[in-house]
């Protein structure tokens, strides 16, 4: 005979019947949240009920503790207090927003001020949403459930982008930053291929790709960025404008040694003559294949000669494109 019994949680569902959402699905992957505010009365309501709700929690009772907080745990959202003595809620969510390794952390104000002003100056500090006080915990942990989930799925599409090969980060052009421009976000590869190839501090936007993108900006139609290191080459290409007007930017890494290698093999060369015919075929000129290979161009003239007597041509172009045809050749349908 069936059994009346109710199932029990361990058990899944009989054949046939959809288990449905799992309403403890969020709170067991409830996360780290940092609540911020210096109210102590306020701290203990939201600790107390996030803390049953099995989120990990942080508190801060001021926003340079706040800050501390963040570059010490990454937590997952902040509740954020926007009225407090020193630096306020302000303030906080602006150095947040503007620091590429927490601009992507969803920040909840928490706020007596209903007013409209006071609104629209948390959203334009870079607040992803706000809950008026008194706070009513329950509340709070539902708009928290949201903002979580879409920013869980924008750094995996980011993550997915890495996993490619394509490193990717948005830019913004503002006359107020240094240099014109701010970096808004970026993914972890591209946090770790920019310094190497463009030899800039971390987190620091390099001045040849914000002058590159201003370019851009200003119509010239400069379709990517190049940059080597160590026998490999940087191709950073434009791929759109988000909806807040940022410059979505996707690098690729690609071996330049490879087709270095290619170009020996076909022809004969020694390896800086095929450097030099490589760069030839990329468009540089002898001073700047000369700069790049630290040789001065009258050596890289001489190299040049060379391979256009091993080529059979005569000028830069026949070779270049006798080298673009062989090594086309080379590669595998």
């Amino acid at each position: 005979m069936p059994s009346n019994d109710p199932p029990r949680p361990d058990q899944a569902p009989p054949a046939g019947l959809s288990a449905g959402p799992d309403p403890l699905a969020e709170l067991r992957d409830a996360g780290v949240v940092l609540v911020v505010d210096d109210v102590p009365d306020n701290l203990s309501l939201l600790h107390d009920a996030l803390d049953d709700a099995g989120y990990t929690v942080l508190v801060a009772t001021s926003g340079h503790a706040a800050l501390q907080r963040v570059q010490q745990a990454e937590p997952d959202i902040v509740l954020l207090d926007a009225v407090m003595p020193g630096m306020d809620g302000y303030e906080v969510a602006r150095r947040l927003k503007a620091d590429p390794a927490s601009a992507h952390i969803p920040i909840i104000f928490m706020t007596g001020l209903a007013d409209t002003e006071h609104v629209l100056a948390a959203f334009e500090a870079g607040c992803a949403d706000y809950v008026t006080k008194p706070i009513r915990p329950a509340e709070v942990m539902a708009r928290m459930a949201v903002h979580r989930r879409a920013a869980r799925q924008a750094r995996q599409a980011r993550n997915a982008l890495d996993a490619y090969g394509h490193a990717t980060l948005a830019v913004r052009l503002d006359s107020s930053a240094p240099a014109g421009a701010r970096l808004v976000w970026q993914t972890p590869l591209a946090r770790q291929w920019l310094p190497v190839y463009f030899d800039a501090p971390l987190e620091v936007l390099p001045l040849r790709l914000i002058e590159w993108l201003q370019e851009l900006a200003g119509g010239v139609h400069e379709r990517s960025l190049q940059a080597t290191a160590a026998g490999r080459r940087l191709v950073v290409s434009l791929q759109g404008r988000t909806v807040d007007d940022d410059w979505l930017l996707v690098l690729r890494e690609v071996n330049d040694a490879a087709v270095v290698e290619a170009t020996m093999q076909a022809f004969g060369l020694t390896l800086k003559e095929s450097e030099v015919l490589y760069w030839v075929a990329r468009g540089k000129t002898n001073r700047d294949i000369g700069d790049i290979l630290g040789s001065s161009p009258a050596t890289v003239k001489k190299h040049l000669e060379h391979v256009f007597a091993k080529l059979g041509v005569e000028t830069r172009t026949a070779a270049a494109s006798l080298a673009m045809q062989r090594v086309r050749g080379l590669q595998p349908a």
